[in-house]
């Protein structure tokens, strides 16, 4: 999979512009606060239907401007594509894959794979919980609208039976029927989030291990650390649980469990990486995750996905660039530094200098 052509016009600090890429490696470098990431900001767009960064789609829009276009080719094993994005100030977002309108988020999903590669990511391993279970989302998500959908019901159902419990605290009452109807419908989307997030990270933790043993010999390991325990993955055990937490629930005015606070363990050598690893070992495993992610985008589609690495290069060092360097050289990469220098580690490159929302010669 590789993206052939990008249109933006006032998106972000981008007037109007227009960038050709090669097929392998692409290097877009210049000073900071050029418009670098902003380009691997517009092609994620195309991912996930959201930024990676802004909080609201009217960030995305150049200053003074009613909306922001993008436009991107891009191209799979089977056909080609042409895809583009619409952001209004004071509408929703127009999305169009080969002419025919995107109504839905997921109706986007599993057409064009990227993976982001981030200094923020490092977040992955040290950070909070709801990092990693976003990282996990969005990986499923990227291959299943079914997973996104089940998602989607999930949290407005959870809003749902939160504001019930909020209800009942203020009236004082103790029980009340939609409390349970609520429960019936957590209990079935649960389940199937549950299962896929089991596999999802079965399949991640093989490809992990491996490419952490080839970077640094030592183990890694992820594990499924769901908050709802159940030796059965089945809608009446999940409703059991959350059954005997109704009347601590109801005393808390909030639901205290279910998948909204699952987590992922991630070890090195048997020892908790969050806690215990060293600043490098934190390092190899962010990449050995996001490396692993690309490895799982392949075995389930048999191609691999397209490759955003933001300024990730200077984050590394001299044995961990050489390694990702010689993973990513036969697959399409949009890279974004300060300076040209990527060209030793990664051979014939295409180069796009950045000059204040411009490519300059």
């Amino acid at each position: 999979m590789y993206i052939s052509s990008l249109i933006l016009n006032n998106f972000r600090n981008y007037e109007s512009e227009r960038l050709e890429f090669s097929p392998l490696t692409n290097v877009i470098y210049g000073d900071n606060a050029q418009g670098k990431t902003n380009i691997l900001e517009a092609v994620y767009l195309f991912s996930q239907g959201r930024s990676h960064r802004a909080k609201t789609d009217r960030e995305l829009i150049r200053f003074d401007m009613p909306a922001a276009k993008i436009s991107v080719d891009f191209h799979d094993s089977v056909r080609d594509y042409c895809a583009s994005m619409q952001i209004s100030r004071g509408g929703k977002k127009q999305i169009k894959v080969n002419h025919v309108q995107i109504t839905k988020l997921s109706m986007l999903m599993n057409y064009l794979n990227v993976v982001m590669f981030s200094p923020e990511d490092l977040e992955l391993v040290k950070g909070s919980p709801s990092v990693r279970r976003r990282f996990i989302d969005s990986a499923i998500s990227q291959l299943s609208p079914a997973y996104l959908i089940n998602l989607t019901d999930y949290h407005k159902t959870l809003a749902q039976k939160n504001s019930c419990l909020k209800a009942m605290k203020i009236a004082g009452k103790k029980s009340d029927m939609m409390l349970s109807v609520w429960n019936e419908q957590l209990s079935e989307l649960g389940v199937k989030i549950m299962k896929a997030r089991g596999e999802f990270l079965t399949l991640l933790d093989k490809f992990a291990q491996v490419i952490q043993s080839e970077i640094s010999s030592e183990k890694l390991k992820l594990t499924y650390m769901p908050s709802v325990r159940i030796e059965e993955l089945t809608k009446e055990a999940y409703l059991e649980v959350l059954e005997r937490h109704r009347r601590r629930e109801i005393d808390f005015a909030s639901a205290l469990c279910g998948i909204s606070r699952d987590d992922m363990g991630i070890s090195i050598n048997g020892r908790p990486a969050r806690i215990y690893g060293s600043q490098g070992q934190q390092r190899t495993a962010t990449l050995s995750l996001k490396m692993a992610q690309a490895e799982y985008i392949h075995y389930m589609k048999e191609e691999y996905p397209l490759l955003l690495l933001d300024d990730i290069m200077s984050e590394l060092d001299i044995n961990r660039r050489m390694y990702l360097s010689q993973r990513i050289r036969d697959k399409q990469v949009l890279i974004t530094s300060t300076d040209t220098d990527l060209r030793a580690d990664t051979g014939d490159t295409k180069l796009f200098k950045i000059q204040n929302g411009r490519v300059v010669k």
